[in-house]
């Protein structure tokens, strides 16, 4: 599996699972419904941030999007994004992308990572990024709305660089 930059061409193969998993309402708190340009808009970073894709074989199995937590004088702290492809789901692309997001935010002189929000029910993705190394600092009560759990906690999660 290799990882590298996004490109224009990326995204017609990253909206349809990005479209899917957003449309789910397990995961992330972006509107359903989104077109592709509002999507793209939303998921595709510019510098200082980065937006990667995982590709095999030619396929696009997830995407990742990083860069500063908050502007000014929080943007020592970075934070990220990560979508992969319902298909391949439990090949290690999450984990990849993970250790591409640590790896480039070790190299960028970030002090940490900050991940605002990650669902309490996605088990998955809490297990991932504890394995990784990453706390849970505090976990904000019914904060997410849960299509299948209702009213559920969102982690604020950190992994010191």
């Amino acid at each position: 599996m290799e990882i590298r930059e996004a490109t224009d061409r990326d995204w017609p193969a990253v909206f349809p699972f990005f479209s899917a998993i957003i449309e789910a309402g397990e995961t992330y708190a972006y509107p359903l419904g989104l077109a592709s340009d509002e999507a793209r808009t939303l998921w595709m970073e510019q510098p200082p941030g980065r937006t990667v894709v995982a590709v095999e074989g030619g396929a696009v199995l997830g995407s990742a999007k990083m860069g500063p937590n908050r502007p000014g004088r929080g943007a020592h702290i970075a934070t990220g994004s990560f979508m992969v492809d319902p298909v391949a789901q439990g090949r290690g692309v999450g984990r990849a992308l993970g250790r591409c997001l640590i790896e480039w935010a070790r190299a960028e002189g970030y002090h940490g990572i900050q991940f605002n929000a990650v669902v309490e029910t996605n088990r998955g993705a809490v297990h991932l990024w504890q394995s990784l190394g990453f706390e849970i600092m505090t976990t904000i009560p019914e904060a997410f709305d849960s299509m299948q759990h209702g009213l559920v906690g969102l982690h604020v999660m950190y992994l010191k660089l």
